[in-house]
């Protein structure tokens, strides 16, 4: 399978990732904790179906520590018990946020209560970039049909 164009090569798609990357680096500042961060974009990704996310995600969560088993059991969150209470509140926020278009209501006033407990405002503001930014990514991969399965990490800096 080959991409639909070279997205990554091309000038238009080069200038907006260069934004996206930005909001990227203002999300890795942030004090919003670094698992966190993996997680959203592994349950983002996969509830897009979007394989070059995910396979760059997961592979970046493990570089960063996170293990196989917590991985493995990201799409099936509710059913683990590898997951804080925190991570589970984060996990539900991002699921509602990635399908907003299946909801007539958007992100229930329950889910962002329970994530509003874990977090100071801050790190709220990060978490709903955080969301927002990985379904750009997402977007822009599934669109482009970008091949999964041969990233390497640190491939983008």
């Amino acid at each position: 399978m080959d991409a639909r164009l070279n997205y990554y090569g091309n000038s238009v798609g080069t200038k907006v990732l260069k934004h996206l990357v930005s909001a990227s680096k203002v999300l890795s500042d942030s004090t919003l904790p670094a698992t966190i961060r993996h997680l959203v974009e592994v349950r983002a990704s996969q509830i897009n179906g979007c394989g070059f996310c995910t396979d760059m995600h997961t592979k970046e969560a493990a570089h960063a520590g996170e293990t196989t088993v917590r991985l493995n059991l990201v799409a099936a969150w509710r059913e683990a018990t590898v997951f804080t209470e925190a991570e589970r509140a984060v996990l539900e926020l991002t699921e509602q946020g990635t399908r907003v278009a299946d909801a007539a209501g958007g992100v229930t006033d329950e889910a962002w209560a329970n994530v509003a407990k874990h977090f100071d405002e801050d790190q709220l503001a990060a978490l709903v970039s955080q969301i927002a930014v990985i379904n750009a990514y997402n977007r822009i991969n599934i669109i482009n049909q970008q091949p999964a399965g041969s990233y390497t990490v640190g491939m983008f800096g």
